[in-house]
């Protein structure tokens, strides 16, 4: 199962397009950052990023995946919103 972390980190490459400044985004090592996501392709045996074009762009399938990344997260931080809110 992919952890927010590594969607973070999926959506920091798709933002940066290279694994070296999506990690200095990330605040992590390139190494961690590459790791923890050829880690969620290989648990979910999809591969994610074109890593031999340049700048890194999505696969057909990474894109549909990154696209649902981006609602995940924002539901995620709605409902961090919510519970620290206090709402009722």
């Amino acid at each position: 199962m992919a952890s927010l972390t590594q969607l973070e980190y999926v959506l920091s490459v798709e933002k940066h397009r290279h694994f070296g400044k999506a990690a200095k985004a990330c605040h992590v090592s390139q190494p961690t950052l590459s790791q923890q996501i050829r880690k969620l392709e290989d648990d979910l045996d999809i591969v994610i990023f074109d890593r031999i074009q340049k700048p890194v762009i999505a696969t057909e399938k990474g894109q549909k995946f990154i696209d649902q990344a981006k609602i995940v997260l924002k539901e995620h931080q709605k409902l961090v919103h919510y519970a620290k809110s206090g709402a009722e």
